[in-house]
């Protein structure tokens, strides 16, 4: 195999991705990240979860919400659910997996929150019960997905957003969602204080 021609391969698949992307997903991208802009702005906080690569996206996404993104503004609020390894552990032994976010999201959502739901498949049982939790308690669900969005595209609300990632391969879903989870944190940024110069 050669190599270098295999990881250009790689290369070319992925601007290829974006470039198809760039036609369609911006649009949906904006009205998410003003929706989320405009909850953090009455007050409300950011929630998110998702399994693997997804989890360790929904911590780099309350993490920038929380600290900063490119500019130095206040922290706002946002949770990473899958950051608590004893509620994570306590709610799966008594419960089951597929409720480790659902359980927080009835502990910690309110109306008017928004769940960030990342699964790169639209899937994932525990991702879609938060959604579920979510809906419920009237907290403002962004769906981002892979594939053809799976049971989570089924789901959506009037008041949701889905953003998803029309592609097969999982590596190249996550590429594009860490992209608009940057995306998102700069609307957020841009709405709420303004353009950066």
């Amino acid at each position: 195999m050669d190599l270098t021609a295999h990881i250009k391969s790689h290369f070319d698949e992925g601007t290829e991705l974006r470039r198809r992307m760039a036609e369609t997903l911006p649009a949906q991208v904006a009205r998410a990240g003003e929706a989320l802009a405009a909850a953090l702005r009455a007050g409300r906080k950011a929630l998110a979860c998702g399994n693997g690569g997804s989890a360790a996206d929904s911590q780099h996404f309350a993490a920038e919400i929380v600290g900063r993104f490119e500019r130095e503004r206040p922290g706002m609020p946002a949770i990473a659910l899958t950051v608590d390894s004893s509620a994570l552990t306590a709610i799966a032994n008594d419960y089951d997996w597929d409720h480790v976010f659902a359980k927080q999201v009835e502990a910690l959502g309110n109306a008017g929150d928004v769940l960030l739901a990342i699964s790169t498949s639209g899937n994932s049982k525990n991702v879609v019960e938060a959604m579920r939790a979510a809906q419920a308690r009237g907290v403002v669900v962004i769906a981002l997905t892979g594939r053809d969005g799976g049971a989570m595209a089924k789901m959506l609300g009037p008041r949701d957003f889905h953003l998803n990632i029309a592609h097969p391969r999982t590596m190249r879903v996550q590429e594009m969602h860490l992209l608009v989870i940057h995306c998102l944190c700069e609307v957020v940024d841009n709405v709420l204080f303004g353009e950066k110069t």
